[in-house]
Formats: C-alpha cells, sequence, structure tokens
C-alpha cells in the first residue's frame, strides 16, 4: 500500500537511503495516514547516527541529540529524525535513564505506545507493520505493543494517552490494556501537573469527551481528578435530573462545541454539588451554594494543574454564574450583565442550554424558551449599544474634572450612581441628562 508522504519527507528518506542507511516515516502520520486523516507532523525514523544526519544535510539542530533526535530544515519547516533506539531502564515512569542506538528498525517499533503508532513506511517498502497496527485500525482497539504492564510501567502518561486516543478516534481499549491501566494508575502520581493537564484536555476537546466516564472506570480520575469521583458518586434525586452529578456534567460536555473554556465549564459547573448536597424531607436533593462553593473547588482544580491565570478566571466566572438566570426577570438583564461582565455573557447562555440538555425533560421547553428569551434580549441590548458598564457610559472621569469636580474617590462614586440609573433606564445614557442629574443631586 502506497501511502502519500510531503515532497520533503520523501527527499530526506532517499538522502539516508543514497548514503547506506534505512529510514522511514514513522508513528502518528503514518497512523494518520492510514485513517486519511492529513498529519500534523512527519516524524523519520532511521539507521544512521545522529552525527551521521548532521553529516548529510545542510541545517540541523541539535533538539534531543541524547535521544539520538536531530532536526532537519527544509524549506523552512523543521522534520525530526531520530536514530532507531532502544531504551534502557525507566526510574521516573517517564523518561529512560539512557537509550542504545541499534541498526534494527524492529528494535525501534517494539518499544513504542500502541500498535496503531508503531507502523513504518517509506516508498521502496511500503508499510512496516510488526505488530498488526492496521488490524487494530480496522478493529477500532487501542492496543499496546507487546506486554502493557511493560509499556505503562516505562511511561505512566502512555496510560492517560490510551484513553485519549480511544476518544480522538472513537476506539474501544484492549482488555489486557485495560487491565493494565487499572493496576497502574496509581503511577499517574509520578507524572508532572502540565502533562497530565494537556492529555485531560484532549480527551475533553475531542468528538468524544464522554470517554472521561471510561476514565473515571479504569480509576484514572481517582488519581488526577478525584474532585470528578466524587461528582460520580453524588445522586441528584430531583425532578430537573435524571442523572448523577459526574455524568450530568459530561452530558453538558458533549452540548457545547469544542471550545476550551466552554468544555471546561461544562466539566466543572456543578463541582460544588457533591459538598452541599441536602436532602429534605420529601426526598429530594438540594445544592444550595453549589456555585460558590464550585468556584472554591475550581480555582484549586486549575491551580493543580497549572492552568494560566485567563482560562482560570473565565472558567470560574462561568461556573460562579451558570445559575444566574433561574430567577432572574428580562428587566434585570442589563444588570446582570454589568454585575457578570459582558465577556461572559456568550458563554453562560451556552452553558446554560447545554445544562438544560444534561437534565431531565422536566420542564426542558419551558427553560429553554426562557434562555432563548434571555438572549433574544441581550442581544438587542448589544446591538442597540445600551450601556452596561462604566465604559459604555456617556459621562467620564474627565468629563467630571472639568466640571469642577476634585480628583479622587468622589469621581467613582458620583458615576457609579449614575450607571445604576442607567441600568434601569437606558434612555439616560447622554452627556446632557447624566449632568442634568447630577446637578438635581447637588
Amino acid at each position: 500500500m502506497q501511502i502519500k508522504i510531503p515532497q520533503n519527507v520523501e527527499k530526506i528518506i532517499k538522502t539516508l537511503e543514497a548514503a547506506g542507511f534505512e529510514a522511514y516515516a514513522v508513528g502518528g502520520c503514518v497512523r494518520d495516514s492510514l485513517l486519511g486523516r492529513t498529519p500534523n507532523d512527519w516524524d523519520i525514523t532511521t539507521s544512521a547516527l545522529p552525527e551521521d544526519v548532521k553529516g548529510l544535510f545542510r541545517k540541523t539542530f541539535d533538539t534531543g541529540i541524547k535521544h539520538g533526535t536531530v532536526s532537519v530544515l527544509l524549506d523552512q519547516t523543521v522534520y525530526e529524525v531520530t536514530t532507531y533506539r532502544i531504551d534502557g531502564e525507566y526510574d521516573d515512569s517517564r523518561h529512560p535513564k539512557n537509550v542504545v542506538f541499534t541498526k534494527s528498525l524492529s528494535e525501534d517499533l517494539k518499544r513504542r505506545d500502541f500498535t496503531i503508532n508503531a507502523m513504518a513506511y517509506n516508498p521502496s517498502s511500503g508499510i512496516v507493520d510488526l505488530f498488526n497496527g492496521r488490524e487494530d485500525i480496522e478493529k477500532k482497539i487501542i492496543r499496546c505493543v507487546g506486554d502493557p504492564n511493560e509499556r505503562f510501567g516505562e511511561d505512566a502518561l502512555r496510560i492517560m494517552r490510551a484513553v485519549r486516543f480511544a476518544a480522538q478516534l472513537s476506539y474501544d481499549i484492549d482488555k489486557e490494556t485495560a487491565e493494565a491501566i487499572k493496576k497502574l494508575a496509581p503511577t499517574l502520581e509520578n507524572i508532572s501537573a502540565e502533562r497530565k493537564r494537556e492529555e485531560l484536555l484532549k480527551i475533553i476537546l475531542s468528538d468524544n469527551p464522554g470517554y472521561l466516564m471510561k476514565a473515571y472506570e479504569l480509576g484514572i480520575t481517582k488519581v488526577i481528578f478525584p474532585e470528578f469521583d466524587a461528582m460520580v458518586a453524588t445522586p441528584q434525586n430531583n425532578p430537573h435530573h435524571c442523572y448523577n452529578v459526574g455524568l450530568h456534567s459530561v452530558k453538558v460536555m458533549e452540548n457545547v462545541e469544542k471550545d476550551r473554556i466552554l468544555r471546561l465549564a461544562a466539566l466543572l459547573h456543578d463541582v460544588g454539588k457533591p459538598v452541599t448536597r441536602t436532602t429534605d424531607p420529601k426526598g429530594i436533593d438540594h445544592f444550595y451554594g453549589h456555585p460558590a462553593k464550585g468556584v472554591e473547588i475550581g480555582k484549586a482544580f486549575f491551580d493543580r494543574f497549572k492552568f494560566d491565570n485567563d482560562t482560570k478566571c473565565r472558567v470560574c466566572t462561568l461556573i460562579g454564574h451558570h445559575d444566574w438566570m433561574i430567577e432572574k426577570k428580562i428587566k434585570n438583564l442589563r444588570r446582570e450583565i454589568n454585575r457578570i461582565g459582558e465577556q461572559a455573557f456568550p458563554a453562560i447562555f451556552e452553558i446554560n442550554r447545554a445544562d438544560t440538555a444534561g437534565q431531565s425533560d422536566f420542564k426542558r421547553e419551558e427553560k429553554y424558551a426562557a434562555i432563548d428569551a434571555l438572549r433574544r434580549e441581550y442581544d438587542r441590548i448589544i446591538k442597540d449599544g445600551e450601556c452596561v458598564s462604566l465604559k459604555t457610559l456617556a459621562l467620564t472621569g474627565n468629563d467630571l474634572i472639568k466640571a469642577g469636580v476634585e480628583p479622587g474617590p468622589e469621581i467613582g462614586k458620583i458615576l457609579n450612581g449614575l450607571l445604576e440609573k442607567v441600568l434601569d433606564d437606558p434612555s439616560l445614557n447622554t452627556k446632557e441628562k447624566l449632568q442634568q442629574l447630577i446637578a438635581g443631586n447637588g
């Protein structure tokens, strides 16, 4: 079977072969090509030693020379060329203490994680598939190369990668591979927060964020995301709900687009429910104060995974206000936009709709109608340019100073007082009317 490879990749392979070495495209690029996808990167593996590679190409960089990787620059694009290698002993559940270069392609392929990632290709030899990767693609199976206990023992991050690939490809996980994950999931404690964060994000930003339940079933979330296990263990005996908190949150993720902020907010919007659950005499569960508690727990989650502050702030705003509209009226909408912030509002509507979709069908259509009515009014407010914050108030601090008000706290007090009136009556937001209000209060 022939695979279409970029001209520069073929050039690198042929250059190495002309010098007497073996060379193949390897790993994810071969997998994606067989799946009919366009690979993001093309990695090349070769029998040539790093110094041989450097001697054959004009522009190279020692990006991972210790582990046999040389970056070759062709036409402003970087291609990683790595010498066949055998990994030494692992002592940190992530990195080998040392690597040994080899002339054997099979030795290099057998150290790789999953069969679908352990295939190589070059135009003259075709596909080299020693571990039945193509068969597993046909069966839609994620299976370790060789003994899964060894593969996960070498690199614990592969435990999360197994679920991630399954989610991205809509595959199942091989039984032996799954059993090894259950056994070795605790070794994820040895992996950095950043690495775990990126794999978690790839799962929830995939076409199948519901595979987070697979991570739960395999014991992964118990180690990296115990808050989710607490959510799954929390029932919602309430007419509005038909799922436990964890499964409900998964359903909400499935009903928002593949956006980092929306998916994280969907996942965490009810994270405060396990610690706020009460049950009334009729057996109905309530979760009073769960948004505020969710913000507290959410902040700890984002800090633990070392997220950037912008993501933390934006998602926590959504967590804290996802129930904002339940008892609100359209006439109060400008005030709510001012309180919550203009940036957050479109996302809040998305979370509201997804939250409703993930509940029982009790009053569902009424909830959708209320959300849609609020969204129409929000769109009108924005379209008409109505004032919802100090930055759109027709009078500024400089105007007050020019009118003789001394710089200081008094200016803020006056402006906020005017804003309160404008939020109730947007027709007052002209410089003339605001000045009249000040004069009338004076």
